[in-house]
């Protein structure tokens, strides 16, 4: 006669042996692609300094971002540099990170002096899936709207299919960042 342990010492064994397993987590899939340095070099090659620049805002002009943006925002994770040649303001590179699904991205993105966006690039993408997110076609659908345009998922931003979170937060964050460039950073 053979012995069986209880049912519930195996489901208890075999849950133990599953634990490490489901503790792994997505970041395990992390890649940073470029610094926020050489995107600047990137996005403005033309530049010969790059300078940082201090992200103050009035109370009126948050009030304002996040109303137009459409939510509540905040510029923690914002850096703000100017793209220089001699004296000559070429545009803004503002860095920021979203949440994607779970984990963070680190995206930057350049500004004309006119607040229109010149260029969008995924610095750094935790998630496990969803990194298409990075190919120049998506990234493109941005180049020259301004804060005017939806920037909408489903309006002019196409979704990408296994990416919904990542698509749909990066054009939130984009949309806030174009906001602040025609508050704030743009000469009308």
């Amino acid at each position: 006669m053979a012995l069986r342990a209880p049912t519930s010492q195996v489901c208890f064994i075999c849950a133990t042996a599953a634990l490490p397993a489901m503790l792994v987590s997505n970041s395990a899939f992390a890649t940073d692609y470029m610094s926020a340095a050489a995107a600047q070099r990137l996005m403005f090659p033309g530049a010969s300094e790059f300078v940082p620049r201090a992200l103050a805002l009035t109370p009126e002009q948050t009030r304002l971002i996040a109303s137009k943006a459409g939510a509540p925002f905040s510029t923690a994770f914002w850096q703000l540099t100017a793209a220089m040649s001699g004296e000559q303001v070429l545009g803004y590179v503002v860095t920021d990170s979203v949440i994607g699904k779970f984990e963070l991205i680190d995206y930057a993105v350049a500004l004309a002096p006119d607040g229109a966006i010149k260029d969008i690039e995924i610095l750094s993408y935790r998630e496990a899936h969803g990194g298409e997110v990075r190919t120049k076609a998506w990234r493109n659908q941005f180049v020259g709207k301004t804060v005017n345009a939806p920037l909408a998922i489903g309006d002019d931003i196409a979704n990408i299919s296994g990416a919904t979170l990542s698509c749909t937060h990066l054009t939130d964050g984009i949309r806030r960042i174009a906001t602040y460039a025609r508050v704030a950073l743009a000469k009308s």
